[in-house]
């Protein structure tokens, strides 16, 4: 493969809904550049994305697939993403680096929900949409109308550059509105045929044509004079014009094909390469300290890796966007994380589940490498300074389960195929709570979940199951008691013996100080689960030995670990240690340590205790005639509205949910408005609950303790 100079790079995102067409159009893409010599399809799952066995198993796409393809002197990279919002960070990861995000719609059913869905996330990451008509050669395919909800959902910018003269079956010919010519394509991909405009579509092309021009004019000053001088513009006008306005978003063209039978995809690939923005033309990578790389060749290399795979036969592969400079087989890079030395042993060009191993890639272009030591996903690596490129920012998960292996002997074997599917998908967590002492995966949703447990069984060959996770609760109290507790034990020889006297109360900023014991000295703690201890020593007249205050501690900080009303952290409490007796043999750290334990559990329990619940911050974005079934499921969640905001027809609640609420949520929000909602989530704080939850707590927890032992 030659090496392609950034002019001669388009980088393009394959999104859309699910079965839209995405890979089907992607495999036409890489036929008609040449880069494979045979046609594969969805249905006889030989095409050359797709190619994973869950892939190939569901028939839909689950991670993204990083292609190419080579035509009329350029090198097309294409993104082929999922089209479900539950594997939403490889759409996010994709439209982190590439220039140009091709929305592919079924003119069967025109805008879907992945549709929507995915607008919004292009709309965030900034990048220019061109919008693909796919499958005209159904028996369905209805363009009219599917032009009419792309206005409606999308807005007046966009702007046909073609139209099907015999939308469904037998589909073979378009209207060009910049050529102005009939473009007609033979079957199976023949070369392109082109004609005059028929007599009866004249008119209609025509004020399709105007109203081109118009929209290409507004965006340069300077077409927009020449097309009041001569009340027109020429196809190389309205192609800059165009460009620029498909550049800045000001302009979103719909294009006309039908993959499946190879209909349309040359001109397609035309337009992309003419209207498209080549790296240097689109927007530039920025680094953590403000600083914009321009995509120059003749710069310092900087590369960011934007995606980690497992690929059989080649191990771990890092995909990188060659942000600045270029590089070679042979570099040497440094790893800005870690300042860790990276050699580049080799250079891949990925075609899918083919590849090609090439010398050298310039700024702009998509690689890949293996075997590096340390890099992963969101790193940068530089041939000489420190620049770090901005992270991708992924969603926080949604959905979380506890897992565990069924056989307790695979248990390391899980954790080691967990990290694994860590490393390839950000937006997949894990983490072994001692707290809750369980296994905690999260994702995007329950489909995202049950693909992860696919691979655990299916390619690590380990059995496990899903149950429901524990809440992570706090405890605390909401007054001051006192406590007092002797440990005496005597079994022979030396015994133990430790009595501790404590008073406790509930922690808040500001609070006074108490004045009932004078202080002699505090101790303040941020304990790591979130609130205070604040720790005052109170003894006088030496009635505890200075040297066992720690072991008092000691005994408060592990019984914090566990409250007493549910075996959740405790948090937010001041202890005064005001008064206890000592033993002049018997006396021992364990003695005041087991002492200061029963005499704070106590203490704590006339102390008004509360349990505490975690509350997330939920942004729902529904479509607004669902509103109301939306709103009615919150109050069912215990949910508190905080506000509303309007985005075209859809709605954003802003609510506060308890987390102990919004199990399977994702879930109960997809079939309540059909998939047309979505939803972040993110920890707000902790807040007290009410009495009769707070029972229904306590009695769930001494039955399952009761369980248990």
């Amino acid at each position: 493969m030659k090496v392609y100079q950034t002019k001669e790079i388009r980088n393009v995102a394959l999104i859309g809904g699910n079965r839209v067409g995405k890979t089907t159009l992607a495999e036409a893409m890489a036929f008609h550049g040449g880069v494979i010599s045979r046609r594969g399809t969805v249905e006889d799952k030989n095409t050359i994305s797709d190619y994973r066995d869950v892939e190939l198993e569901r028939q839909q796409s689950i991670q993204s697939t990083i292609m190419y393809s080579e035509f009329e002197g350029t090198k097309i990279n294409m993104i082929d993403c999922p089209g479900f919002d539950d594997f939403v960070g490889e759409t996010i990861g994709a439209l982190r680096v590439m220039d140009t995000a091709l929305m592919v719609i079924n003119s069967q059913n025109g805008v879907d929900v992945g549709a929507e869905i995915q607008w919004r996330h292009a709309k965030a990451a900034g990048i220019p949409v061109m919008f693909v008509v796919n499958q005209l050669d159904h028996e369905k395919a209805n363009f009219d109308e599917t032009m009419n909800q792309l206005k409606e959902f999308f807005g007046g910018s966009v702007m046909p550059l073609q139209f099907p003269v015999n939308a469904g079956v037998g589909f073979d010919s378009v209207i060009d509105l910049l050529q102005m010519k009939l473009l007609k394509f033979p079957a199976n991909g023949g070369k392109m045929i082109v004609e005059d405009i028929p007599a009866n579509l004249a008119d209609k092309a025509e004020e399709m044509h105007s109203a081109l021009i118009e929209a290409a004019a507004e965006n340069d000053e300077a077409l927009m004079d020449k097309f009041f001088e001569e009340g027109t513009l020429s196809e190389d006008d309205m192609v800059r014009g165009l460009k620029l306005g498909i550049a800045n978003r000001g302009t979103f063209p719909v294009i006309c094909v039908a993959a499946k039978t190879d209909q349309g995809i040359d001109r397609m690939m035309d337009l992309v390469i003419k209207n498209c923005p080549s790296p240097a033309e689109g927007r530039a990578m920025k680094t953590t300290d403000g600083k914009e790389l321009q995509y120059n060749a003749a710069d310092p290399f900087v590369g960011f890796i934007f995606k980690t795979a497992i690929e059989q036969h080649l191990g771990e592969v890092a995909f990188i966007k060659v942000g600045a400079g270029e590089f070679s087989k042979g570099s040497d890079l440094s790893n800005t994380v870690n300042g860790s030395k990276e050699r580049i042993s080799q250079l891949l060009v990925f075609a899918g589940k083919n590849r090609v191993e090439v010398d050298k890639a310039v700024a702009g272009d998509i690689i890949a490498t293996i075997k590096l030591k340390s890099a992963q996903t969101g790193t940068t690596l530089v041939m000489k300074g420190d620049e770090v490129v901005e992270p991708t920012v992924y969603p926080d998960p949604k959905f979380r389960t506890a897992v565990k292996a069924k056989n307790s002997s695979d248990d390391e074997k899980l954790g080691a195929a967990l990290n694994e599917i860590r490393k390839t998908d950000p937006t997949f967590l894990m983490e072994q709570s001692k707290e809750l002492k369980q296994l905690i995966i999260s994702g995007q949703g329950e489909q995202h979940l049950n693909i992860v447990k696919w691979m655990i069984e299916k390619q690590n060959k380990i059995e496990v199951e899903y149950y429901a996770p524990k809440i992570p609760y706090r405890e605390t109290i909401t007054k001051s008691a006192e406590a007092m507790y002797r440990h005496k034990k005597q079994s022979g020889g030396s015994g133990q013996f430790g009595e501790v006297h404590m008073l406790v109360e509930a922690y808040y900023e500001g609070m006074p100080t108490q004045s009932k014991y004078p202080i002699r000295a505090t101790e303040t703690y941020d304990l790591p689960w979130g609130g205070k201890l604040i720790y005052n020593n109170c003894i006088v007249g030496g009635a505890i030995d200075a040297r066992f205050m720690p072991a008092i501690l000691k005994g408060i900080m592990e019984r914090l670990e566990e409250g007493p009303l549910t075996g959740s952290y405790a948090r937010d409490i001041v202890v005064n240690i005001y008064d206890g007796k000592m033993h002049p043999v018997d006396s021992n750290e364990m003695a005041f340590k087991l002492a200061s334990r029963h005499a704070f559990k106590e203490a704590f329990t006339n102390a008004g205790p509360k349990i505490l619940e975690p509350i997330y911050d939920v942004d729902i974005f529904v479509p607004a005639e669902r509103m109301g079934d939306v709103m009615t499921d919150l109050q069912g969640r215990r949910g508190i509205m905080m506000g509303m905001d309007s985005e075209g027809a859809y709605q954003m609640i802003h609510a506060k949910i308890p987390l102990a609420e919004l199990n399977k949520y994702s879930t109960t929000l997809s079939s309540i408005t059909s998939g047309r909602a979505s939803y972040t989530m993110k920890f707000a704080e902790y807040q007290a609950v009410s009495a009769d939850v707070q029972s229904e707590i306590i009695k769930k927890y001494e039955a399952e303790h009761d369980e248990e032992e």
